[in-house]
């Protein structure tokens, strides 16, 4: 039951894109995920890698899909209902995928009754180009402002994990310092395996913890198919874009983005799949 509460705990997790760098540790066989597992933390109850290849985010008037895997990585301390999240090894706790914003600066989209290839190749055009803009989430603040419910995830009810995020913004009209949200003032996102209560206009939508599996005797925990959803959550506007001429291009971009948006206008999807592993175990595949 312990095993299966710090799994669960950590499905929360489907959230953030993985690095490509070497790995602190270096485990092997059905462990070889967990390579920056903090295994130098007191007290650490279970290391964590998980993975999500669906789902997307919408700010204002803009929807965004998860085109490249994002991936958190790292540990929980504590066991149960509590828990801690612990920083992956390398620090990289939250590592940057960046996604392709359909339509780009301008918004232009190819229409929908159009060839799909003359579509795909249109779109390839506009993200590829000067007016393309890719969406990073980055997590704002440090690994332990992540705050879990395990017992909301398991039944599905109520919020499973509560994420400060940043949203970055950039291309070279942007810049390096183009985001929604910051460390300070967060994009609060309060994702729930159960079903939403959005306020209007949005409709519910629910989302699963996920298919359960235990595997190397009980020391391997997997769940795949789950969901984490949100849309209640409000968003900023779009701050520090286009460095000096931040003042003309900040409206700009928010003109596009329907930013600041309201609770009620945005919403978080993210699906995939998370492994949860006895670090005891880890150290013994190396």
């Amino acid at each position: 039951m312990k095993r299966l509460f710090v799994a669960v705990a950590v499905m929360a997790g489907m959230l953030i894109p993985a690095s490509a760098s070497a790995s602190t540790y270096h485990p092997t066989g059905a462990f070889s995920s967990f390579g920056e597992c903090p295994l130098e933390v007191e007290g650490l109850a279970a290391c964590v890698f998980s993975e999500s290849t669906g789902g997307y985010f919408e700010v204002g008037n803009k929807t965004v899909p998860l085109v490249n895997p994002v991936i958190l990585q790292g540990g929980l301390t504590g066991s149960g209902v509590s828990g801690e999240f612990q920083a992956a090894a390398n620090g990289e706790t939250l590592s940057k995928a960046p996604q392709p914003v359909p339509g780009g600066l301008l918004g232009i989209e190819a229409p929908g009754w159009w060839p799909w290839w003359l579509q795909s190749w249109f779109n390839n055009q506009i993200n590829e180009g000067l007016t393309g803009v890719n969406a990073t989430v980055e997590l704002a603040g440090s690994a332990s402002d992540v705050s879990i419910n395990t017992v909301n995830l398991i039944i599905e009810n109520g919020t499973a994990i509560s994420l400060p995020i940043k949203i970055k913004l950039s291309n070279a009209i942007l810049g390096s310092h183009c985001y929604i949200g910051s460390d300070s003032n967060p994009v609060v996102i309060d994702f729930t395996s159960g079903t939403t209560e959005p306020p209007p206009p949005n409709e519910p939508i629910s989302g699963s913890a996920g298919e359960l599996s235990i595997t190397e005797g009980g020391a391997l925990v997997t769940l795949s198919g789950g969901a984490l959803v949100n849309n209640s959550f409000a968003a900023p506007g779009a701050d520090g874009c286009g460095g000096i001429f931040s003042f003309f291009i900040d409206p700009l971009v928010n003109s596009i983005l329907g930013a600041p948006s309201a609770a009620g206008t945005n919403a978080a999807v993210l699906e995939g799949v998370l492994q949860t592993a006895e670090p005891e175990a880890v150290k013994a595949s190396e």
